[in-house]
């Protein structure tokens, strides 16, 4: 099968590893990966994977599967478009919204496919099939191969806890203009190794404000790096606010820590007020209460840690095939073909 990786922003490149990695292995696919160079200027991968920032090239190449971890991808490349999701935010409300840009949902966990096969019923021109996430593909290979770095980390801070700060990027939800003195408290308070990791769409102001502090404070360290799962395997606890890391870290069954997080169901410790958060470290620690509702996330969210998603993602794709066939392209209206044009330009037809 040939299949395209849509790569439009650096969070993605983690994300489709794991189908880079699963076709390695078969032996059985030809990948390329499409990478947005407006977003990504640096491809992480480049000297491992195919991969070309031309989206002729991309339509040139004819793929028979199309694998997206975003909202929109140009309707005139061939293949089935397939939706492998960038997170587990099912509070944002355009988590739910179809586009009409892609053939296949294929979803973490029953949580996540009910709701998609109750809206692939009104629209009727798309599947829903419960894969699991890929990342979690990467997660299970691996659970321990950060062991040694975070014993140094700890060794060489003197501390006994890794705390990962992975806040969101949208300015309306973000706890970054309210919780830096708080962290700062917890710093010094506690017996712990901070770590900054921000999302790569983070406003600059609050990226230098809190590179900053990560100079002034000793146990305070920014994170300077695409892939946020290697320090959600290596710390302990996470504090955030509305991002969809927060549930990576659930299905670790690790406690979370959130200010104002905008979910209506909350399934972790979630604050209003900030000044309590030293407070609040010590309690996700030893309630049994937020333990069984981690639990209950790793059952309905993802339960898929056993090293196979991509697996079921090719099969799932290659049954699509088998029964209706390759779609030259997708079929949509004018505005969202203009959407499409507009976002990633033309191509000259063959």
């Amino acid at each position: 099968m040939k299949i395209v990786l849509f790569c439009e922003h650096k969070y993605a490149v983690s994300i489709l590893a794991p189908l880079q990695d699963e076709a390695n292995k078969s032996q059985q696919h030809e990948v390329l990966w499409f990478v947005d160079a407006r977003n990504i200027p640096d491809f992480s991968l480049k000297d491992e994977a195919r991969w070309t920032n031309s989206i002729q090239e991309t339509y040139d190449f004819f793929p028979e599967a199309v694998f997206v971890p975003g909202n929109i991808v140009p309707y005139y490349l061939s293949g089935v478009k397939a939706e492998i999701f960038h997170g587990y935010a099912a509070e944002k409300k355009d988590h739910w919204v179809i586009r009409r840009y892609l053939d296949m949902y294929l979803t973490q966990g029953p949580f996540f496919t009910e709701p998609f096969k109750k809206l692939a019923a009104k629209y009727k021109d798309f599947e829903v099939v419960e894969t699991g996430w890929t990342r979690q593909d990467w997660i299970f290979n691996n659970l321990h191969t950060f062991d040694d770095y975070k014993q140094q980390l700890l060794a060489d801070n003197k501390k006994d806890k890794v705390v990962l700060y992975a806040p969101t990027f949208s300015p309306s939800l973000t706890s970054l203009p309210f919780i830096k003195e708080s962290l700062k408290t917890l710093a010094k308070e506690k017996d712990v190794v901070i770590l900054l990791k921000f999302h790569p769409l983070t406003k600059q102001e609050w990226v230098e404000e809190y590179k900053q502090l990560a100079n002034e404070v000793e146990n305070i360290i920014w994170i300077d790096d695409h892939n946020i799962t290697k320090y959600i395997l290596a710390s302990d606890i996470m504090i955030s606010d509305t991002s969809s890391a927060v549930y990576e870290f659930l299905l670790l069954d690790k406690p979370v820590i959130t200010y104002k997080n905008v979910a209506k169901d909350k399934y972790w410790l979630d604050l209003d007020n900030i000044d309590l958060l030293s407070k609040a470290f010590e309690t996700v620690q030893t309630s049994d209460e937020y333990k069984e509702k981690r639990q209950w996330i790793i059952n309905n969210y993802d339960p898929y840690l056993d090293g196979k998603v991509a697996e079921r993602m090719f099969a799932a794709v290659e049954d699509y095939i088998t029964r209706h066939g390759v779609p030259k392209e997708r079929k949509l209206n004018l505005w969202r073909k203009y959407q499409s044009i507009k976002k990633f330009g033309k191509i000259k037809r063959k």
